[in-house]
């Protein structure tokens, strides 16, 4: 297919090049001139325009970090999309604003999908990404071949912006058990004991999981060199708090956590991994 892509950060980048591995050819922009050299030398097109992204595809994929950042991007495809066209959306952004743009781009007959993933980094250059996305279902024998070569896991949650509140509800799990790992290190620490044996025993019992072992593996060595940068977490935190202040749905650890994201931002540690929520615990 004729693909658009926009969004080659860290996990834009490897899944544009597994599309175009699998045979897509990508039509691609980038507003930081050079960003995307790195596949025009394997065939894809470059694009002067959003605007022309969305003219040359059938799907345009966005992967990009705000709310306002998708939606810039929308208003500025939307008249150029075919009708019947899909906008796959791979960033994490409000769920109130993937319905506002979905709306407006069936105003269009132009189709929008919310598909933001977990797995970071890693996940994303392994193809092993987790999909939830949200969307009309009869997409999806469109959205598969996409899919099938960027994530193992691919669940349709529901309508447009479904997907939003599954990765809301993603990252509250995940980084409320950072902080609990943060805190059991802790508490280690101030009882004289080793946190690595504290760990190593843990992941043998109930506590175990893969945030003990991957963040609090960081803990241990006190290796705080981003996987995922704390402020994309501390992001997402503020889109999930506010979406539940909006509907009233009582957060309470997850207020908590967000509180600890604060401090961290505070002390200038946005651009370190989220482990070091320890270091926030020990000032």
């Amino acid at each position: 297919m004729n693909i658009g892509f926009i969004g080659f950060g860290t996990m834009g980048r490897p899944m544009a090049e597994h599309l175009q591995r699998a045979g897509h050819t990508l039509h691609v922009w980038s507003r930081r001139p050079g960003v995307a050299d790195f596949l025009l030398a394997q065939g894809a097109v470059r694009c002067e325009s959003p605007a022309a992204v969305a003219r040359a595809s059938e799907i345009v994929c966005t992967n990009v970090t705000a709310s306002t950042d998708v939606a810039t991007l929308a208003a500025a495809m939307r008249d150029s999309l075919a009708r019947d066209a899909i906008h796959v959306d791979f960033s994490t952004i409000a769920p109130s604003a993937a319905r506002d743009i979905a709306a407006r781009h069936a105003e269009r007959g132009v189709h929008f999908v919310d598909a933001p993933v977990s797995g970071g980094g890693v996940g994303a250059r392994n193809a092993t990404l987790a999909i939830m996305w949200g969307g009309a279902p009869l997409l999806a024998p469109r959205l598969e071949p996409l899919f099938r070569v960027l994530g193992q896991t691919v669940v349709h949650v529901g309508a447009a912006g479904a997907g939003q509140v599954a990765k809301a509800c993603n990252q509250m799990v995940m980084v409320s058990a950072i902080a609990a790992c943060a805190e059991a290190a802790r508490l280690a620490q101030a009882s004289g004991v080793d946190f690595g044996k504290v760990r190593e025993a843990m992941l043998g019992g109930s506590a175990g999981s893969r945030v003990l072992d991957v963040f609090g593996g960081r803990m241990v060595r006190r290796d705080f060199a981003a996987g995922v940068e704390a402020r994309l977490h501390h992001k997402d935190f503020a889109l999930l708090l506010d979406e539940a202040a909006r509907l009233g749905a009582p957060l309470a650890v997850a207020a908590q956590v967000g509180q600890l994201l604060n401090a961290l931002m505070g002390r200038g540690w946005g651009g370190s991994d989220t482990a070091r929520l320890l270091e926030v615990l020990e000032s």
